[in-house]
């Protein structure tokens, strides 16, 4: 399972509208959709952070950047690579 679909699924089992129809795009804005409510910004967070093992600062905490998978799987990968450099320097 790649990054967009590992993030798709936890979005997926975490939707507040309950149509087993429903589709959910890389590009879909979870939260104006009314996918998810604004409690699951914090679930989100708290995902992120234990099952990508990074913490996120204030400025990563705009909802721009968890409004799409792809904006959430973005800023894992900027988490990610910055991680990674700091263990290398």
């Amino acid at each position: 399972m790649n990054l967009h679909e590992q993030v798709r699924a936890y979005i997926e089992q975490n939707l507040v509208v309950f149509d087993e129809e429903i589709e959910l795009g890389n590009d879909d804005h979870i939260f104006e959709q009314g996918f998810v409510n604004s409690l699951f910004a914090m679930k989100l967070v708290n995902y992120i952070e234990h099952d990508f093992h990074f913490q996120l600062d204030n400025e990563d905490l705009d909802i721009a950047h968890f409004s799409t998978v792809n904006r959430i799987v973005a800023l894992i990968e900027r988490k990610q690579q910055g991680a990674a450099l700091h263990e290398n320097s």
